[in-house]
């Protein structure tokens, strides 16, 4: 059975998923206790869609978004401040080898699915859709 390919990455591994979803239902949990005393962060609901893992498992990219998507350069800088308490207490939630590093970034997916959704409703392409529906 070959183990390594020389080809391109295939993507992340189970163990990276998985440590992936570990992380981020702990750090909904850090977070949902409201342990984080900051002014940029107060009254405002994150949602953290998405956490990447690193090949090995000591670096973390979490993707956050918070509700109502106004300010998130400020959320995100406020949480990357408090990356190193958010790391302390996900260090005590999680057993794992080596507690990662986390980084957060603002996640782009809603804008995304939002100009696709927009495009969709644009009437040059609703024409397009309904005449490849009748051809069929």
């Amino acid at each position: 059975m070959k183990r390594h390919s020389a080809g391109k990455p295939s993507g992340p591994s189970q163990r990276q998923l998985r440590a992936g979803e570990l992380t981020r239902h702990a750090l909904v949990e850090v977070m949902r206790d409201h342990e984080i005393l900051d002014p940029d962060l107060a009254g405002v609901p994150v949602t953290l869609t998405q956490v990447r893992m690193s090949p090995d498992l000591r670096h973390a990219i979490c993707f956050v978004e918070p509700l109502g998507g106004e300010k998130f350069s400020v959320v995100v800088e406020a949480l990357n401040r408090h990356a190193k308490f958010l790391r302390g207490r996900l260090g005590r939630t999680i057993e794992m080898k080596f507690t990662p590093d986390l980084k957060f970034v603002h996640d782009e997916t809603f804008n995304e699915a939002s100009r696709i959704n927009a495009l969709f409703d644009d009437p040059k392409v609703a024409q397009d859709l309904a005449s490849d529906t009748h051809e069929d």
